[in-house]
């Protein structure tokens, strides 16, 4: 093996964190049981963030039996375009995203067409329980498209991009923005082909990106520079994600918010169990900057202002850069 290669894995042991480190020192000793399964539960997620004047998504329609279907249908048809997706779902399975109509035909993001029999036979799945995280039965929400802001755009010819902010005991430590492809039909997730742009966390300005696990330096589909990316009202975006923490006290918590073009930063959701790719976005791993964190609010004896919070994550953030 040769110095080059030893050097590398000794950089990963000492800097990336890995799943099993995530779920026994942070999963398990930071997220209670009863506010993970809240968290899954989409619906009653969004009803708390709503509580604590939070934006979320504005919800059209709720069906939790097969026999609701047909007012379901009904409600559908009063929008011409919106998001039907599991109240119990991970990764954005069984979510489908409806842009507009043509005749008789409802328009998906990222391709294609369904008929109202279609959707109503996907609902059904859905009701089944066919997209849930534990596979038991589950509800169908109907809730407002998002649209992606004129700044992202660009980066974006299908779908709408979103952000994934990881906080950590209530402090925004890392974030990237996620880009959706055509090879991932619309959707921004990482494992079915989106993009993840890892950002600078003082700035929102890109770092770096990758995608299917690999450097990326421009969008596959547009040609875009990934470089150029620079996410706009950011700070609004960090203070939201840890206002988060306050509604719903997950200490290791994801935050997903979408920069809508006509209200701002919206929270699409909260995630319990935030995936570890966004430190290869940022080409940055997050043992160093636990650490750094760890230390930080031993000093602070503790940090409840969200404004102080904050900052705390940026500084945490610029060291951690720093000691790599």
């Amino acid at each position: 093996m040769s110095p080059g290669v030893i050097a590398r894995l000794r950089w990963l042991h000492r800097n990336v964190l890995g799943l099993n480190r995530r779920t026994q020192q942070l999963m398990l000793r930071l997220n209670s049981p009863q506010l993970v399964a809240l968290v899954d539960h989409k619906a009653r997620t969004k009803a708390v963030l709503a509580q604590r004047g939070l934006a979320v998504p504005a919800t059209h329609a709720r069906c939790d039996r097969v026999r609701e279907l047909g007012s379901l249908q009904t409600a559908i048809e009063q929008h011409e375009e919106f998001v039907l997706k599991p109240a119990r779902g991970a990764g954005g399975e069984g979510v489908v995203v409806i842009a507009g109509r043509s005749g008789d035909r409802l328009m998906r993001v990222g391709g294609g067409t369904l008929t109202r029999r279609d959707l109503l036979a996907h609902a059904a799945d859905i009701l089944g329980g066919a997209f849930s995280l534990s596979q038991t039965r589950d509800e169908v929400l109907v809730e407002e498209r998002l649209r992606t802001d004129a700044a992202l755009a660009p980066f974006c010819p299908a779908g709408v991009a979103d952000l994934r902010v990881l906080v950590v005991q209530g402090v925004p430590l890392m974030a990237m923005l996620r880009l959706p492809t055509r090879a991932s039909g619309g959707r921004a997730n990482l494992h079915v082909g989106g993009i993840g742009v890892g950002l600078h966390l003082a700035s929102g300005v890109a770092r770096h990106a990758i995608w299917r696990d690999r450097s990326v330096a421009r969008h596959p589909d547009t040609e875009q520079p990934l470089s150029a990316v620079r996410v706009s009202h950011w700070r609004d975006v960090l203070r939201l994600a840890a206002r988060c923490y306050d509604a719903v006290p997950l200490g290791y918590l994801g935050v997903d918010i979408v920069i809508d073009g006509n209200r701002g930063p919206v929270i699409l959701e909260l995630n319990a169990r935030p995936g570890l790719s966004i430190q290869l976005a940022n080409r940055c791993g997050l043992r160093p900057l636990l650490d750094g964190l760890g230390r930080a609010l031993h000093d602070e004896r503790g940090a409840t202002d969200v404004e102080r919070r904050v900052l705390l994550g940026i500084a945490v953030s610029e060291g951690g850069d720093r000691a790599q």
